[in-house]
């Protein structure tokens, strides 16, 4: 599949933490001729190069799973109560269009919804939304009419109702989950390229489930493989909007960003230095940050021993309904961990 269109349809694809399927499904469809893969009971796909081998082994891991919500409960009128699955703002869910997954596997459109101004009273209308404000509805009736006929119960999952758009002349994604379905289509990019060369080293990736809630999902693979070195790659935060410019570290259009720290992990300096060197030598821009929130996979691998590092691609309003990415930062992340990789070498990695 062309990359546009991989982009296209990993970002709409349906893969709230804890249902990867869909998104597992795609990328096993786009490597499993070179790629021996397997999932794992919490939906991990793990994949392992068929061909070549070398004594160094270089682990790619990039998460399939987007921020979501899962039912919690069905009022008797038919409306839905619902929980976050990932870090949201109350705020942005609200008036919002979510599709939810039903028992046969169809999308079922819902709008999220709360007291409309006509009804609340004067010290409500300012109050903080909570999600115990919020609730879903589905255009049903009552309780028994969301289970029998639009096949809806306790526990079904739900996403945002976005799908992709690509616009040509400006280069830019807009859609859902880039964080980190953008990471997603790098990871398979850079596989697909590495197919092509004899790189001698012995090349895993993993597209792991769950990393929006606790990074599960890389606690498992981690306890099934053991690689020498990992490349996490991530849909980073874009704070080119409301930053102030001194500050900017991750803008759109400006390159992959290397993360030297976040509340997780304080990246490998020596392979951090390599990577920032590597950057350099192959005059692909990249931008450094230091964060102080956020989190990735690399949190969980960094402390198994590994050393890691994060190549995140910017991305406007993570975690809300809509976001912006750009096709040239998803080029230099690609070109970025090729570059990376052919370069590493034994010798390299002991002085690590």
């Amino acid at each position: 599949m062309k990359e546009i269109d991989l982009i296209k349809q990993l970002s709409t694809s349906f893969g709230p933490s804890g249902m990867e399927d869909d998104v597992v499904s795609v990328v096993k469809e786009e490597v499993s001729s070179f790629m021996d893969c397997k999932e794992d009971t919490m939906r991990n796909l793990i994949m392992h190069r068929k061909k070549e081998t070398g004594k160094l082994h270089i682990h790619l891991d990039a998460h399939g799973d987007e921020v979501g919500f899962i039912i919690q409960a069905i009022k008797p009128n038919g409306l839905l109560r619902f929980l976050p699955l990932g870090g949201w703002i109350c705020e942005n869910v609200a008036a919002q269009k979510v599709w939810i997954k039903n028992r046969e596997g169809k999308l079922v459109e819902g709008v999220v919804c709360s007291k409309p101004p006509h009804f609340t009273k004067k010290e409500e209308r300012h109050k903080h939304l909570d999600f115990e404000d919020l609730l879903i509805d589905v255009g049903a009736s009552s309780k028994e009419e969301v289970i029998n006929e639009y096949g809806i119960s306790i526990g079904s999952f739900a996403v945002p109702a976005v799908s992709c758009s690509y616009d040509e002349k400006h280069e830019m994604f807009l859609g859902k989950a880039f964080d980190c379905r953008i990471g997603c289509a790098a990871l398979i990019q850079t596989l697909k390229d590495l197919e092509k060369k004899e790189i001698g080293k012995t090349i895993s990736a993993s597209i792991s489930a769950q990393e929006e809630v606790g990074e599960r999902g890389m606690k498992s693979v981690m306890q099934q493989i053991k690689p020498d070195l990992m490349i996490c790659f991530e849909g980073c935060p874009a704070d080119d909007t409301f930053e102030e410019e001194y500050m900017i570290q991750s803008a759109l259009k400006k390159g992959p960003m290397l993360r030297h720290f976040d509340v997780s992990m304080i990246t490998h300096p020596r392979f951090q230095r390599f990577a920032l060197e590597i950057a350099k030598k192959y005059n692909i821009p990249v931008q450094e940050s230091v964060r102080r929130g956020g989190g990735t996979n690399g949190g969980i691998s960094h402390t198994c021993n590994i050393p890691t590092i994060v190549i995140g691609i910017p991305t406007r309003y993570a975690h809300t309904f809509y976001s912006y990415t750009s096709m040239q930062d998803y080029k230099h992340a690609v070109l970025l961990a090729e570059k990376i990789i052919e370069e590493l070498n034994e010798k390299i990695y002991s002085e690590f």
